[in-house]
């Protein structure tokens, strides 16, 4: 087994709501697992060689379980499939050790968490972590009606009472959440945001709209919108390390064409959300098509992630 994975039992696999499953995930052997903070998430290793992405949403303090809950998409890729139908209780499954790529800035005076959805599910955890810090925050919940929210009987009880806003598509417009002041920018402010892509565009949007300083917004996609490759058209990349030229067709990703011609690129998401395969570009302009970088990050073009972006120029020299 690698330092990097891991084997844990399935101790727990609970209905959360008519859509979402929570999993429980201890050491076989009783032991503790290792630390994480809060933010984090794991790699889920399942048949097929599919890989996925779940945030940790119990507290960083406990040490001898993991939870992840898992939305079944209709559209599903296998992942969501597999948890729900194939995966069950003592079933036996490899993971990656926790990593953080939506890390709390806990000397922050204030934390606004906007969850929609699923999305619920990191920010979870960092009001766990929050609360037991004794840390200012405020909790905003957006779903479509009451009875798909997810961990609301927890949300609901000391220490969180309080410092949740349940938003419901179907309920009063009163009670819906507005972007206009949630998303005013406060001095000592951080705010974090997960959920589909379209719940955190027009966050963001109205965050960076209303003067937001970008290093004050922490936000993590769970899923980007399809994109056919196609529409890149056909270029080459040139491995820094040995001068070779490796082709990419129109129809084929960097990464792709890269493990075609025998170079390792770590992949995990393969949409541009993880961060996983992030790698340095030497030369040329890569066409950003991630969801795991700011604007100003993709803006200075010395990284790009060959699972989903594509290249401006004809060559793009990798650090590679």
């Amino acid at each position: 087994m690698s330092a990097n994975r891991l084997t844990v039992r399935v101790a727990r696999k609970l209905a959360e709501t008519a859509d979402i499953c929570s999993f429980e995930l201890v050491d076989p052997g009783g032991g503790e697992l290792p630390a994480f903070t809060a933010g984090s998430h794991i790699d889920v290793y399942l048949s097929d060689g599919l890989t996925r992405q779940y945030s940790l949403c119990n507290a960083p303090s406990e040490r001898t379980r993991y939870r992840i809950a898992v939305l079944r998409e209709p559209a599903s890729r296998g992942g969501s499939h597999a948890m729900h139908d194939v995966v069950r209780e003592n079933d036996l499954l490899e993971i990656g050790v926790p990593r953080n790529l939506f890390a709390l800035a806990e000397s922050a005076e204030r934390h606004v968490l906007l969850a929609g959805g699923i999305g619920v599910t990191p920010l979870l955890c960092m009001a766990q972590r929050l609360a037991a810090i004794g840390a200012d925050f405020r909790l905003h919940y957006c779903t479509r009606s009451a009875e798909r929210a997810a961990f609301r009987g927890q949300l609901n009880e000391p220490p969180y009472a309080g410092r949740v806003d349940f938003h419901v598509d179907d309920g009063p417009p009163g009670q819906r959440l507005d972007l206009s002041a949630v998303c005013t920018p406060a001095a000592g402010t951080h705010l974090y945001v997960c959920g589909p892509k379209g719940f955190m565009d027009a966050v963001l949007g109205a965050a960076r709209a209303r003067g937001w300083p970008e290093d004050s917004l922490h936000y993590e996609f769970f899923a980007a919108d399809p994109a056919p490759v196609e529409a890149g058209g056909a270029f080459s990349v040139k491995l820094a390390s040995s001068g070779r030229v490796v082709d990419v067709p129109a129809d084929c990703s960097v990464a792709q064409a890269l493990a075609r011609a025998g170079v390792d690129v770590p992949v995990a998401c393969e949409q541009g959300i993880c961060g996983t395969c992030l790698t340095r570009v030497l030369e040329g302009e890569p066409d950003h098509r991630d969801l795991f970088m700011s604007p100003q990050e993709q803006a200075r073009n010395d990284q790009f992630t060959p699972c989903c972006s594509r290249a401006k120029t004809p060559l793009l020299v990798l650090d590679l």
